[in-house]
């Protein structure tokens, strides 16, 4: 048989004979001189894939107020650069001319009131700049996620997200490293990794992803790589290596972040979080409390019953380190010592001392600290390892957190008087310098504010009380709303001042205002971070050796911070500077004066009065001792649950992939001979014959390479696979001929020749053989089934050959793809130092 070259086979007649003409790449074609769209197409790439990248950071910023200014400053970046390349500019003045609209877009946006006609920057404009970005440093450094958009952060995530977009577009662009630039895109997106519970979410990885392939496709569409045509954007193949390599890198991720260290569980990119810090979604140990106390729904419920005569603060964590910009704890992780069984409290002896037993149920809290009175001596009925810091008592787990712990803590209370404190007026001895460390960039209205309050004070005891008395006097205000509105939400110095302007906070203000002014008096002091007094629940808890204890909860409502001062033979002593906050001890109590004002309305709910301490007689409830084998709670239950049948679907849904895959496969091979490729130069028979050939591979007869279609389906016949050898009556073997009749036909035949199923002497007298793909496709099936040992019809459905062989093809492709990027990169490299270098060596000659 003469075969003829392949032509299409389309039904017209007036392309019949009609040679094809060659497909050039994308862009190959002829084009117009200028360099048209390519600008504003590649510009608009690089725009979506960093504004949908900034998309992660919600849940980083509270709310959604930040995106519209960091969207404007990415189009005016990215959509400036495009028009300078349009018009032809060298590629510095394009990047130049970026950075110019990056500090024109930031000063319109930020500094529109103090610049030279609202977008020429003026020396009043440096002045707020620098306001800025000490404010976006104290809000970086000293709270936690989601913080105030306040004007600083959001100005300066403007900034970094304008100098990606041209770091993205450079290397897109001129450099011509489209891949290289999803570093860039990378750096983003890692913020959100490491600072957000739910990590990036779906939302900025989807953003990220759409820009991303936004870029490389564009790159491919504009200037397709010459020496490789299977990078063109046209071949199918590119899709198909691309749909393996996206499955290959998810399925890695998803199979190694729960071995690599530092991230959390849950299901990439919703869950995963990138956390050195280790896992804390209880009270956050860096002070920042007013996302807790703004919470309505009163997360993170502590349950506690103790003997004390008075409702204990709960005490998580000390802040010891203050540089200025903010507080912070020293875990001190060298000194820390294992075991909680017996913990030196270190208090100096007081006159008399009150051991107190509180038996602590943590519920959901997640924090490594774990809340207990101060100061305790033991901790017992913990699972899972701790430690305790010599420094400040602060409990911290080694190998696990505070979630789901039941324990009894016994502490001891020095019982302090007023004229105990007023006589340790010696010079402080033996306490690390940290506890005394004086930040040098002190705003005036601080330092002032501390001579003014403390003057006329001849004792340490007399100096705390004149600052504690002038904070909770009624100047003084105690608001949740005033700091976000203000812009000072915060506890690094310069949010220190505006509060003392203000006058108006809540209890990190009023306790960081009282550290810092001791300090300057010469008084060691810290912060300590916990849960103010709770509320009675009603409820009584049984403890061995004490009989029935009134129970008391707290929230994420009740966190609070509150100073502690060192006397020297007395040890740390808490005050209680936050008006209408707490209760302030009864040797720090001043009841000449008034307290301040409260603009919380569940101030007074948080805050027990006298009559807090005693509950209610209620029905003693059984509640199991801290330390006995409990059961998991109903809701942890479920979602365990949950897990073990999510885990036991993906299993499942793992095994049956290749049988999916095979079906897919042929649903939609037989839906293309129904119908044809659309535009294509196949016709009807093209993915019949390919399904042919793949059932054939699955039952053990596999086409050879070099194999005409002609001699396989002799071959095929002749075998046992479609029942009796040569049995040409058989409906497997008839059907099997007039697919490949009908392939060599359209594959062969004459250009003008109709297409359609084959009607040979062979077939034509057959009248239980259907004409359509489908139809017999269905019987060479059934006869391969029906002949097949019962092991090779397990395997062609469960594992077929066809699939996995395309798998085994496929493996190397993502490392054959990382060389060819790496590859391109270095030669980029070379070019543009190449570049660089010649450059140099013109201005150095010229």
């Amino acid at each position: 048989m003469t075969l003829a070259p392949h032509r299409s086979s389309g039904s017209g007649t007036g392309t019949a004979g009609k040679e094809e003409p060659t497909v050039l790449s994308p862009g190959a074609a002829s084009r117009p001189d200028g360099p048209g769209a390519q600008p504003w197409v590649m510009g608009t790439a690089v725009a979506v894939a960093v504004a949908g990248a900034a998309l992660g950071f919600n849940g980083v910023l509270r709310g959604w107020a930040w995106y519209s200014p960091v969207f404007s400053t990415v189009l005016s970046v990215a959509f400036s650069m495009a028009m300078l390349r349009s018009l032809r500019a060298r590629t510095w003045l394009v990047a130049a001319g970026g950075l110019v609209a990056l500090i024109v877009a930031l000063t319109f946006i930020f500094f529109r009131q103090h610049s030279i006609a609202g977008f020429i920057p003026s020396p009043e404009t440096m002045n707020y700049l620098g306001k800025f970005l000490r404010r976006a440093s104290d809000t970086v450094l000293a709270e936690s996620t989601p913080v105030a958009p306040n004007a600083g952060i959001v100005m300066l995530i403007c900034a970094v997200l304008g100098l990606l977009v041209i770091l993205i577009d450079a290397l897109a662009f001129p450099l011509a490293l489209p891949a290289t630039s999803g570093l860039g895109i990378l750096a983003i997106l890692v913020v959100p990794a490491m600072v957000k519970p739910q990590s990036v979410g779906v939302l900025g990885f989807v953003g990220a992803a759409v820009g991303y392939l936004l870029i490389l496709g564009c790159s491919h569409w504009f200037t397709p790589d010459a020496r490789a045509l299977a990078d063109t954007a046209r071949n199918p193949g590119q899709l198909r290596r691309g749909a393996i390599t996206a499955a290959a890198a998810l399925t890695v991720t998803l199979l190694l972040q729960p071995v690599i260290p530092g991230f959390e569980q849950g299901t990439f990119p919703q869950g995963s979080r990138l956390n050195p810090f280790g896992g804390a979604t209880g009270l956050n140990p860096m002070i920042s409390l007013g996302n807790s106390l703004r919470s309505p729904s009163g997360e993170g419920r502590i349950t506690f019953a103790t003997n004390s005569p008075t409702t204990p603060y709960l005490r998580s964590v000390t802040v010891d380190s203050f540089d200025g910009d903010s507080w912070a704890p020293d875990d001190r992780e060298s000194t820390r010592q294992p075991g909680t069984g017996r913990i030196e409290s270190g208090l100096d002896r007081a006159p008399t001392e009150l051991r107190v037993i509180t038996a602590v149920n943590t519920g959901q809290y997640t924090s490594p600290y774990l809340p207990a009175p101060y100061a305790p001596e033991a901790v017992n009925g913990l699972t899972g390892r701790w430690s305790w810091d010599p420094a400040t008592l602060s409990i911290k787990g080694i190998d696990t957190n505070s979630r789901d712990q039941q324990y009894l803590v016994t502490s001891v209370t020095p019982q302090l008087t007023a004229a105990l404190l007023a006589g340790a007026s010696e010079p402080v001895r033996g306490v690390p310098e940290q506890f005394l460390r004086q930040p040098s960039n002190v705003p005036e209205v601080v330092s002032s504010t501390a001579k003014t309050v403390t003057a006329g004070a001849a004792s340490p005891y007399a100096k705390a009380m004149a600052i504690q008395r002038y904070l909770r006097s009624t100047e003084f205000s105690y608001s949740l709303q005033s700091p976000v509105q203000g812009g000072y939400d915060g506890n690094g110095l310069s949010v220190l001042a505006d509060f003392l302007n203000q006058k108006s906070g809540y209890c990190i203000h009023f306790a960081s205002a009282m550290a810092v002014m001791a300090r300057l008096e010469g008084i060691p002091s810290r912060i300590a971070v916990g849960y103010a007094p709770g509320r009675p629940t009603g409820a009584t808890v049984a403890v061995s050796g004490q009989g029935p204890l009134p129970e008391f909860e707290v929230d994420a409502r009740d966190a609070h911070a509150w100073p502690e001062l060192y006397f020297q033979g007395v040890g740390w002593v808490a005050f209680e500077p936050t008006p209408s906050r707490g209760l302030v001890p009864a040797y720090a109590t001043d009841a000449s004066l008034p307290s301040g004002a409260s603009t919380n309305e569940r101030n007074d709910a948080l805050t027990p009065g006298d009559g807090s301490t005693q509950a209610p007689v209620p029905v003693p409830g059984t509640v199991p001792l801290p330390g006995a084998g409990t059961p998991a709670p109903g809701d942890a239950r479920a979602v365990q649950a949950l897990y073990g049948v999510g885990a036991v679907l993906l299993l499942a849904l793992l095994l049956a992939s290749p049988r999916l895959v095979r079906s897919g496969v042929r649903r939609r091979r037989l839906r293309s001979a129904a119908r044809g490729y659309p535009g294509a130069t196949a016709g009807l028979a093209l993915p019949a014959w390919a399904e042919l050939r793949d059932l054939a591979t699955d039952y053990g007869v596999a086409p050879g390479a070099s194999e005409t279609p002609r001699h396989f389906s002799e071959r095929l016949r002749a075998s046992a696979a479609l029942g009796e050898p040569g049995g040409a009556d058989g409906p497997g073997h008839r059907a099997a001929a007039a697919l490949t009749e009908d392939f060599e036909r359209e594959q062969y035949g004459r250009p003008g020749g109709a297409a359609g199923p084959a009607q040979s002497a062979e077939t034509a007298d057959s009248e239980d053989l259907v004409d359509s793909a489908a139809a017999r496709i269905a019987l060479v099936q059934a006869s391969l089934r029906a002949n097949a040992r019962p092991v090779v019809r397990l395997r062609a459905v469960w594992l077929p050959p066809s699939v996995m062989s395309g798998w085994r093809r496929a493996l190397p492709a993502p490392r054959r793809f990382l060389t060819r990027t790496a590859q391109r990169t270095r030669r980029g490299l070379a070019e543009s130092w190449g570049k660089i270098r010649n450059s140099v060596r013109r201005v150095r000659r010229g």
